[in-house]
This record gives C-alpha cells, structure tokens and sequence, in this order.
C-alpha cells in the first residue's frame, strides 16, 4: 500500500486524544482490557517517525535478547548438531535418509508441544510483572538443556534427541515471551525499525558466536578434542552465549502493559484464550493476517532448520558448510535492517510480500541443486530475506492487536508460527523419504509460499471490513 501522508495526518490528527486516553488505561493500573485492534491498513500508514536511529537502555537489552540466543540458533539448530546427531545416529546403524528425517521430527515433536500451550501462557503473561517471570523460566530450560546436549551419550541417539526437543521448548517459549515484549518497549512508529534491529543484531552475535566454534573447529580444541569433543564444547559455548547477554534484558526491560491482577489467573487465562476465539471476528485483520503467516513462515523456518542436513545429502563437505552458514548470517545482518528501512520507505506489507516472492524463488531454485556454488547461490538468497521477512511480520502484527492483551496474542502468533513449523519438516521428510533426494522435499515447500502469498495479497480486500 503506498504511503498517505495525509491521510495520516488527519487520522493522527482526530484520534490522538482518544488513542492516549486508551493507552493511558492500558498501563499496570489498569483495569480492565481494552479490546480494540487495528486494521491492516493501519499498519501500512506512515506516521511521523523521529529519533528512530536512537534506541534506549530498554530497547537494546531487548534488541540483545535476540543476540543472546543467536548462538542457539545457528550453533545448536543449524550448524553443529545437524552434523553431530547424524554422525551418531548413523554409527547407531541409521540411514542418512531416516537420519534427516528423525531431525525433522524432532524439530516438529517440540515447537507442536510449545505451540499447544502458547495462547495460554501468553495470556498469563499478561498479568502484572508475569511476562518477565515466564520469559525467565523458558530461557532458563533452553540454556540447561543446551548444556545437557554436551553430556549425552555418543551412543544413544535418541537420548541427544529428547534433551533437543526440551532446550526447543525453552528456545521457542522465551521467544514467545520476547516477541510480545515489543509492544512495550517501542511505540508503533519505532516498531519496524526495532523489530528489524532485534533481527539484525541476532545475526551479527550468532556470527561472533559462529567464529569462535570456528576457531575451536579448525583447531580442534588447540589439539586438545576429537571431532566429537569440539561438538560437546559448543554446545557449552552457545548456553553461555546465552546466559551472558540475558543479563542487558533481565536488568533493563520491564512490562509496561497488563491486565489487572486476578484472584485466579489461570483460570481466567483459559476464559480469556476461550473468549477470544469466539469473538475473533472482532479482529479480522489480525486473524486473516495470522492464516498467511501461518503458511509461509513454516517454509522460512524449515529452510532454516533442514539447510544443513540438505547439504551433507548432497556431499558438501562440513567444513564448507560451516563457512556457508557464516556468510548467510554476514549477510543476514545488513539486509534485516535495509527491510526495516525499506518499510519505512514504503510500507511494511512491501517488504513481507518481497520477502514471500524471494523465498518462493528459493523454493524453486532448490530443484536444480547440483554443485556446491548452487547450495552458496541458494543459501546467500536466504540471508536476504530471512531476518527481514521474520521481522516485519513480528512488528505489522504487533501493531494489529491491543497492547494489555499483548503476550495473548503473541500466543496465537506463536502457536501459528510454531505449530506450522511442524508442517514443514514433516513435509520435507515424506518427500525426502519417498523421493530420496532432499532437495526435492526442500523444493515442495514453495506449496506454503503460494498459499501464504494469495491469502496475504486478499488482505487490503479484506480492510474494508471495520474492526472492532
């Protein structure tokens, strides 16, 4: 949608009272819930936007929270335990197909069991000081079973994947918690630019965290460790890359917005979860929002998380892939904060429709995989798109739903997001399995990218309808 400058002006202009009024109830004290969610068309207009360059105490320990578990992500998820678990589960006797497909499973088996129970928790989230408390307890579980991963057995394969699936529960549920952090530390005019950032920096600590297994990997633990030996210790390495840069959020991000307290919090978070859904025509455009979320984000999440078992079936080597990953985050870092610009340039519906188009690509050009040069080719198209599309859905959908009722919310984002994600790898295993070619089964997820952008492209239709 192109920019309206002075529509907006003129919206700004009549509701500004209203709006502080509203938000002014929604703060700690408050005491009742203000359901009101905005339109799509409200998050493509452009509203004045000042100072976004210049982020406070607040909004860097959130944007550090995602620098802090990068670390998780591309050592645990992506580079080292894809290899590991495969190396131990084909000594066990397993073959590299079934091996590809159990990871697979095991990455479904755990965001299913996050997403099940993500609008709950995120409506007890939104009770005072709750948020933070649940953020915590998460994160606390994905960094002891991140640690556990270097203590299980060489032997028991399907030991190292239960331990995965439970530090997967602690990685999903403290982004769930993160994610819903943002409609308290930014305002709508800062959250492209922010959520953007929060990506953006993520790449840039999952590089610094990348190098120094690097420099253990190439070293061999400075002639010290096996292969396997290097595997174990960065496991270490990523739960203390998270620990350490927790702390910026822990000491300095703080819930701004929550419900009043309750007598029975639990309960009323199930009534609330409950009422939602039987009133979501209230929020049509969130809710038409979230159905093509749901479909192409499971395609960036399994690209993601497939990439290195796709690579060993086509004989690259692991040191190549290694240096692969670390371009994709180089990468990765510039090109989240140009999709931030990009939506303040035009709108943030521009960029997440860029980004679906650009992955539909990937999709396709994963059919002629042949050579390394086209798993690089392949791989760089992914840091161009995967930060930013991740970062503009996060930050159009915090600007669709009611602040107080934030973390509830984000539940149905994550509950979308995740459980999709259990599509995904499943889809990618069956094809794998009865094609025998992973890159066959990486290429039938551009089925999810179409039907995420058909849906996504309906959306201005879908404006015309007044939300409540």
């Amino acid at each position: 949608m192109a920019p309206c400058r002075d529509i907006a002006s003129m919206v700004f202009s009549k509701t500004r009272q209203k709006r502080e009024r509203e938000e002014k109830r929604a703060d700690i004290s408050t005491t009742n819930i203000v359901v009101n969610a905005r339109s799509a068309s409200d998050c493509d207009q452009r509203f004045p936007r000042s100072n976004l360059m210049k982020f406070n105490k607040q909004q860097w320990g959130w944007i550090f929270y995602d620098w802090a578990n990068s670390g998780y992500g591309i050592i645990v998820t992506t580079a080292v335990l894809p290899v590991y678990f495969k190396a131990v589960a084909q000594s066990s006797g397993v073959t590299p197909a079934n091996a590809t497909a159990y990871w697979g499973y095991a990455n479904s088996i755990g965001t299913l069991l996050v997403s099940i129970l993500a609008p709950v928790l995120g409506a007890l989230a939104d009770y005072p000081h709750a948020k933070k408390r649940m953020l915590n307890i998460f994160s606390i579980l994905g960094m002891v079973m991140t640690l556990g991963l270097s203590v299980a057995p060489t032997s028991a394969w399907k030991w190292l994947l239960g331990i995965y699936i439970l530090s997967i529960i602690g990685y999903s549920g403290g982004n769930l918690f993160y994610d819903s952090f943002l409609t308290d530390v930014a305002p709508n005019d800062q959250m492209d630019r922010l959520s953007s950032y929060g990506y953006g920096f993520g790449y840039l600590g999952g590089v610094l965290a990348f190098i120094l297994f690097l420099v253990l990997q190439l070293t061999s633990g400075f002639g010290q460790l096996s292969s396997y030996g290097v595997a174990r210790w960065s496991f270490v390495l990523a739960a203390a890359w998270w620990i350490i840069f927790y702390i910026p959020l822990l000491k300095n991000v703080h819930q701004k917005y929550a419900l009043a307290p309750s007598a029975h919090p639990v309960r009323s978070s199930f009534q609330r979860v409950w009422s939602t859904l039987k009133h979501i025509r209230n929020y049509r455009a969130a809710a038409w929002f979230l159905v093509a979320y749901f479909f192409y984000i499971d395609g960036v999440d399994t690209i993601f998380t497939m990439a290195t078992s796709i690579g060993m079936d086509m004989g690259i080597t692991t040191t190549t892939l290694m240096i692969v990953l670390l371009v994709v985050q180089l990468v990765a870092f510039p090109f989240s904060l140009l999709y931030g610009w990009l939506a303040n340039k035009t709108s943030t519906r521009t960029g997440i429709l860029l980004g679906i188009i650009i992955y539909l690509g990937i999709c396709l050009y994963a059919l002629r995989l042949n050579s390394t040069t086209d798993f690089w080719i392949l791989a760089i198209l992914v840091g161009t798109s995967q930060g930013g599309i991740q970062a503009l859905s996060r930050s159009y959908f915090g600007r669709l739903i009611p602040k107080t009722s934030g973390s509830e919310f984000f539940g149905f984002y994550n509950i979308l997001g995740k459980f999709s994600a259990v599509m995904g790898p499943v889809l990618v295993g069956i094809v794998t399995q009865m094609t025998g070619k992973s890159t066959i089964g990486a290429a039938s997820l551009s089925i999810l990218f179409v039907v995420g952008l058909v849906i996504f492209l309906a959306l201005p239709h879908l404006n015309q309808t007044k939300s409540v």
